[in-house]
């Protein structure tokens, strides 16, 4: 018991054991004052210094995305590649010599020559992009420039391309028109295509020749058409009896 009474609790001044501990006698008052800076501040963004903190972070970033230290990369480097109908049909490799320049590890220019192999896809078409990635040239405190070669199609002697389909002109004698005629076409890879006509042809007629056309890309097998348009050569002139011939043979009344 006396044990007991010699440990017994003495109480101290409330306001002293929270001023040891909190530095205040008046703690929770404080802390309402600091609750109610803090919400202010955050929302202003300076809140303890964080603020100038994150203003440096963001300008730490912004400096690195626009430093000029930074290598850059220009545009790439575009340039036709012209190609025939053939090739585009068929498919081909070409062979393409390039000359650029180059930073040598003494920091001069020089120039270096490469052979670049294109393999030209059956079906592609104009406007087709080919990308060589870091082939143009160099120049100092920049990366090189993408080397891109856009197709071309030549011109063609006898027919022109509407994207998937093939399309012929053919010029036919009235007679033919009407009695009928033989169409010969030499395809695009060698084949001799031989078209019987034997409707009745009137200006602007379209004969369709299906899976005769340009491959289409991505579809294995798959051909657009060939497109036959007609153009009628009318007689400048006839005969009496010419014109009697025609009316009697169509049926019309003799004059």
């Amino acid at each position: 018991m006396n044990g007991s009474a010699n440990q017994r609790f003495n109480p101290r001044n409330a306001e002293d054991v929270f001023a040891e501990f909190f530095g205040s006698s008046k703690p929770f008052e404080n802390m309402g004052r600091a609750k109610s800076m803090r919400f202010q501040t955050e929302g202003a963004g300076t809140f303890g210094g964080f603020g100038g903190n994150e203003n440096k972070f963001r300008s730490h970033k912004d400096s690195v995305g626009t430093s000029s230290n930074q290598a850059r990369k220009p545009p790439p480097v575009e340039t036709k590649l012209p190609c025939t109908l053939e090739e585009l049909y068929a498919g081909s490799t070409r062979k393409m010599k390039i000359s650029r320049n180059v930073v040598k590890p003494n920091g001069q220019i020089g120039t270096e020559s490469e052979i670049l192999t294109i393999d030209i896809k059956p079906g592609w078409k104009k406007g087709t992009k080919i990308t060589f990635p870091d082939k143009g040239n160099e120049h100092p405190n920049q990366l090189p420039a993408d080397l891109v070669f856009v197709i071309d199609e030549k011109p063609h002697d006898l027919y022109t391309r509407e994207g998937n389909d093939l399309l012929v002109h053919r010029k036919i004698s009235l007679v033919d028109a009407l009695a009928g005629t033989t169409v010969n076409l030499k395809t695009l890879d060698g084949r001799d295509l031989v078209i019987k006509l034997t409707d009745v042809v009137t200006p602007g007629y379209e004969l369709v020749i299906a899976k005769e056309g340009m491959p289409i890309v991505k579809e294995n097998g798959r051909r657009g058409n060939l497109r036959i348009k007609f153009d009628v050569d009318f007689p400048k002139r006839l005969s009496s009896e010419q014109r009697h011939n025609i009316r009697k043979v169509l049926g019309g009344q003799p004059q």
